[in-house]
């Protein structure tokens, strides 16, 4: 309802105020694109946008709360947003406001932020993790190729590779852009992957704009590339651009001819590394043979070579002389075994009995019994005397023992 006034009957200004604050509310809920220029992100609940129209002169501020902006995922200062806004006047200062009670991120920011939430997604599933990457073979047998047909990026590879390496290619041609380019792309994988002789695949393609390089993030290659048994290099668009197939790669090269550069050596450089390798060693063995030959002159020269006959009669003399005191020794040594010999032998004879009986004794015996006492022969008994020279049988006549003193 419209106010009335006159300059006789003017409206009271908080009236006015009121009534346009009414006006900005009945116009209700309204989605609005527009372009993200500010974001004030604060401890508290409230959080405060800056939005301005991309074709006209026009800005204005809006209040979200924390739950609004993190829903929208990553949101860069100058993203292109379609909001969800409810328009209202703070009537003591008349300024009019938004809030915003939904945000989605529209054209390429919903795209990048689309690709940051699979991102996310495939890496908490360990896909990207640098322990499952594989090491490129140093001299690969057979290069596998997957790009588009007849593009620059083929002829970068083929071109590069081949004037620093005489290397092989299977090259598989796909689709490299359009809905149909991430099947093209993981059929052509999944050929190069089963033959044997090829030892490591690049997938290349040139630069493009975000949306022509969108197959190279599709989840589905994602996931086949890491399934693969053979190392895969990625070679996708310009330094800059980083689809999500550059994170699961054994490899990322920046450009199609930096993957050149990092599959193959140089053979130039090879060459280089041979040659100084040969000289390296050449001179090594060159060095061992002079220290050798010095080490042999300076046996020539000690004495022992220089004249080994003299050194042979000196160890000729010494062993004259040694053999010479061993003989005495033993000489020495066998007349005094000798001596002791005798002097035990002479010990042992004056202490047999034998010797007893050559100094005129007899030993007496009844049988088996030597006979030490009258009390052993009894008289009319028979004993056996036994001499030096003989023996004497006797008969036991009397006994007289002897008297005691």
């Amino acid at each position: 309802m419209a106010l009335t006034s006159s300059p006789e009957h003017p409206q009271p200004l908080a009236r006015v105020v009121g009534a346009v604050a009414d006006w900005v509310g009945r116009l209700g809920e309204i989605w609005v694109e527009a372009q993200v220029i500010e974001i004030k992100r604060r401890a508290a609940p409230t959080q405060f946008l800056t939005l301005r129209d991309r074709f006209a002169d026009v800005s204005c501020s809006v209040t979200t709360t924390a739950f609004v902006l993190d829903s929208a995922g990553p949101l860069p200062e100058g993203s292109q947003v379609r909001v969800r806004l409810k328009p209202r006047v703070w009537e003591p200062t008349s300024s009019l406001s938004f809030e915003c009670l939904e945000l989605r991120v529209a054209g390429v920011g919903r795209l990048l932020a689309e690709l940051d939430a699979r991102r996310r997604k495939l890496q908490a599933e360990g896909l990207f993790d640098p322990h499952r990457k594989r090491p490129l073979p140093l001299l690969p047998r057979r290069i596998g190729l997957i790009t588009g047909k007849d593009s620059d990026a083929e002829r970068d590879v083929l071109r590069n590779v081949t004037r620093r390496w005489p290397a092989r290619f299977t090259v598989a041609h796909s689709l490299v852009q359009g809905p149909n380019a991430a099947a093209s792309v993981m059929q052509a994988l999944q050929d190069l992957d089963e033959d044997p002789e090829v030892d490591v695949i690049v997938i290349a393609r040139g630069g493009g704009a975000l949306e022509d390089l969108l197959p190279f993030s599709d989840e589905g290659l994602v996931r086949a590339v890491s399934a693969c048994r053979t190392p895969v290099v990625s070679a996708i668009g310009h330094e800059s651009d980083t689809p999500l197939l550059d994170f699961v790669a054994d490899l990322r090269a920046s450009t199609p001819t930096d993957a050149a550069s990092r599959i193959v050596p140089e053979f130039t450089a090879e060459q280089d590394l041979v040659a100084l390798a040969r000289t390296r060693l050449r001179q090594a063995i060159e060095a061992r043979i002079g220290q050798a030959g010095q080490e042999l002159a300076e046996l020539r020269r000690r004495p022992v070579l220089a004249s080994p006959a003299a050194a042979l009669e000196g160890h000729r003399d010494r062993l004259a002389l040694l053999r010479h005191r061993l003989r005495t020794a033993i000489d020495q040594q066998l007349t005094s075994r000798r001596t002791e010999l005798v002097s035990h032998l002479s010990a042992v004879r004056a202490l047999s009995p034998a010797a007893t009986l050559q100094r005129g004794y007899a030993l007496l015996v009844d049988g088996d019994r030597t006979v030490s006492s009258i009390a052993d022969a009894p008289v009319g008994g028979t004993l056996t005397a036994h001499l030096a020279d003989g023996e004497l049988t006797l008969t036991t006549q009397a006994s007289h023992p002897k008297e005691s003193r």
